[in-house]
């Protein structure tokens, strides 16, 4: 469990005085936490529940970054993406683009889609196959492009 491993990962940093790793940490925690709560008890959640937990906090991260790329704030953009970089060593690897062609691929061979129309199929068989391994966003792209 991710929970168990960030508890001594804070430690650690705050021993070493590392703050940006002190932040991206207390994110994942207060994220998690915050997750646990939500429906009124304290209840455990699962692994696969974590890794959506901190998938969505690397894409809110993104998102914030680009905008202060954007806007030319170099300090904040600075912030982002070290946070992103803590966060992400909690993810499991990222899949290469050519590894998850080849998974829609078969995905697409196995269902007989054909148009673009069968993409809300393709797309929910991929998102199920490819969870925590790949962006929802690159797996539209690519089953867009094989389709097409």
């Amino acid at each position: 469990m991710i929970s168990t491993n960030i508890d001594q990962e804070i430690k650690q940093a705050m021993l070493a005085k590392d703050q940006a790793k002190l932040r991206g940490l207390r994110a994942i925690k207060a994220a998690i936490l915050l997750a646990k709560t939500e429906k009124g008890q304290v209840e455990e959640i699962n692994e696969e529940a974590e890794i959506k937990i901190l998938q969505k906090l690397v894409k809110q991260r993104k998102e914030s970054a680009d905008i202060y790329k954007t806007q030319g704030r170099d300090d904040l953009y600075q912030v982002e993406q070290e946070e992103i970089d803590v966060i992400a060593q909690f993810l499991p690897k990222q899949m290469e683009r050519s590894e998850i062609e080849a998974v829609i691929a078969k995905i697409i061979a196995e269902t007989g889609a054909s148009s673009i129309k069968e993409m809300g199929k393709v797309m929910g068989l991929a998102n199920k196959e490819l969870a925590g391994k790949a962006e929802g966003k690159l797996i539209g792209e690519i089953v867009k492009n094989l389709l097409a």
